[in-house]
């Protein structure tokens, strides 16, 4: 009865992920792992929902109900089962700008176009050009929002009421010292060991969830004076509810909101598409890039109409979730509402968890995020694969995620423009009837064409030239320059030029460009070839 009951309530919310059990039935088992998961996030989500809050210059609550808002319908919808979302301080450092200048009803207003930005992505299938996105940007991602995770993790070991919290760091305040901070680090540790040690003895219990329980029960039953959440701020709240967002619906408004909510769409779909290809490589799925868009979208558009500070996929807390065994839908939709039981009836428990547990769970997810196999192998990569790495760690440190990847993608770029425009070459010979043939290698690109132009010697050339492109591509207008640059020369020189085995490709970027294109008889397979002189009457005839 139970799997029947569980069967048919994934048929009623349309999961079919969910059905991993070997039957093709939703497992018992499965569902229990999946609400531990969920129950073990929501516990890590909310001191860091108050603190990107703070962050941002709102209430705690801004942030928690985003956390619950976003959340819960990024489970339900997103592009990657397993994928956590929630308030994240990426978002929280342009937002406090916003809101200091304009106040939180221009944030909300924000979120909303925001959303509907994320949403338009999504429908025009931008997400699939985070595939451009190379190897070491990714490695590069990992590590700077691994030691982001790390740095922000420092502003608990401050005292209660003198903590600044920012973005990337511990911010202001006085440090603990003596017992309070021995106490600290002694919790913190022990529920790093009980992570560590627990997956070797029983996977019955998410290991996380186990860390936190322990250490929260010795603090509460030994009386410990240590920081709890309930320190950071207070997290009782009832159910979201619907507001509009009192801003003049005027042109000046949008030009106020508008520059906030590119950058902040940009901000959150870069982090959660990034998120979901490594959470995709760690659980073996694929695709989704679009859906998570739209997902997203739809999740910031409706927080800002429930007064939420909107927010993106969290890595972090994704990392918790696969790590503890969530997979499926269940586990995101089952953080979200323990978030929400949090706040309506659990708050006066929460509150009393020690912060040392959750940061010793989230230095687990520093340990196990950042890429320790990019440190070995930055001296066997090419030089440039070795700079992006540390150079997109280092900016998303000292900056932002956006920042950084848009660096590391701009950087990789031109280091393949520069490494292919050396490919360009070519052999040369001379045909039985006289004429010399250039067999060009390499891609003729905006990079590659003076190269191109170099390999001729139209002074020594005999009067009929053929150009073979069989072995090469014509890719843009800058080759298409650089061919008309070559052909004049030969015009000049009373000489013919003829092209031959351009692709089909070719062919139509030829054609686009003004080109007179004919059949050759003797290039069967390509049925292209090219001669200037037939259609400008400056060279010769075929």
């Amino acid at each position: 009865m139970k799997r029947a009951a569980l069967a048919a309530f994934a048929n009623l919310i349309d999961l079919p992920d969910l059905r991993i059990a070997p039957t093709g039935k939703l497992s018992v088992g499965r569902v229990r792992i999946e609400l531990l998961s969920g129950l073990t996030v929501a516990l890590a989500l909310v001191p860091e929902a108050v603190a990107f809050a703070f962050v941002a210059g709102v209430g705690p609550l801004v942030g928690l109900y985003a956390a619950f808002i976003v959340g819960l319908i990024t489970a339900l919808i997103g592009g990657r089962p397993g994928m956590i979302s929630g308030a994240t301080g990426a978002l929280a450092v342009v937002m406090v700008a916003l809101v200091a200048d304009h106040g939180i009803e221009y944030l909300f207003a924000t979120v909303v176009l925001m959303g509907l930005i994320q949403i338009s992505a999504g429908v025009l299938r931008w997400g699939k050009f985070i595939r451009l996105v190379p190897h070491p940007v990714m490695l590069g991602f990992v590590n700077g929002l691994a030691i982001v995770i790390f740095m922000a993790q420092l502003a608990q070991f401050k005292r209660p009421g003198s903590v600044e919290i920012s973005g990337h760091g511990a911010g202001g305040g006085e440090w603990l010292t003596g017992l309070p901070l021995a106490m600290m680090l002694g919790l913190t540790a022990l529920t790093m060991v009980i992570i560590w040690v627990t997956p070797r003895i029983t996977r019955v219990i998410p290991a996380p969830l186990l860390g936190i329980g322990i250490t929260a029960a010795l603090v509460i039953g030994l009386g410990l004076d240590v920081p709890v959440v309930g320190d950071l701020a207070s997290i009782k709240g009832g159910l979201p509810t619907l507001h509009v967002p009192m801003v003049p619906l005027n042109l000046e408004t949008l030009e106020i909101i508008l520059p906030y909510a590119v950058i902040l769409a940009a901000i959150g779909l870069i982090e959660s598409l990034l998120t979901l290809n490594l959470v995709g490589e760690m659980t073996g799925q694929r695709g989704g890039a679009s859906q998570e868009c739209i997902a997203q979208g739809v999740a910031n558009t409706v927080t800002g109409f429930f007064g939420g500070m909107g927010g993106c996929a969290m890595i972090g807390q994704s990392m918790i979730n696969v790590n503890s065994g969530g997979r499926t839908r269940i586990s995101g939709l089952t953080a979200a509402l323990f978030l929400l039981i949090f706040i309506l009836f659990g708050a006066p428990l929460i509150e009393r968890i020690p912060l040392a547990s959750l940061v010793g769970v989230m230095f687990m997810v520093v340990i196990g995020t950042f890429a320790w196999n990019s440190l070995k192998i930055l001296a066997r990569v090419p030089l440039t694969d070795a700079f992006v790495i540390v150079l997109v760690t280092v900016v998303t440190v000292i900056s932002d995620l956006a920042m950084a990847v848009v660096v590391g993608v701009i950087v990789s770029a031109l280091a393949y423009a520069w490494n292919a425009a050396k490919r360009i070459g070519a052999r040369s010979y001379r045909t039985p009837e006289g004429a010399k043939v250039y067999q060009i290698r390499g891609p003729l690109f905006f990079g590659s064409a003076d190269g191109f132009i170099e390999l001729f010697d139209v002074k020594n050339d005999p009067g009929a030239v053929i150009v073979d492109f069989e072995d090469s591509r014509v890719v843009d207008q800058s080759a298409l320059q650089a061919i008309e640059a070559v052909a004049a020369k030969y015009e000049s020189a009373g000489k013919r030029l003829q092209l031959r085995h351009l692709s089909r490709d070719c062919h139509r970027l030829l054609q686009r460009a003004g080109h007179l294109m004919i059949d050759s008889d003797d290039d069967p397979d390509y049925a292209v070839a090219v001669d200037y002189g037939v259609r400008t009457g400056i060279l010769g005839g075929h």
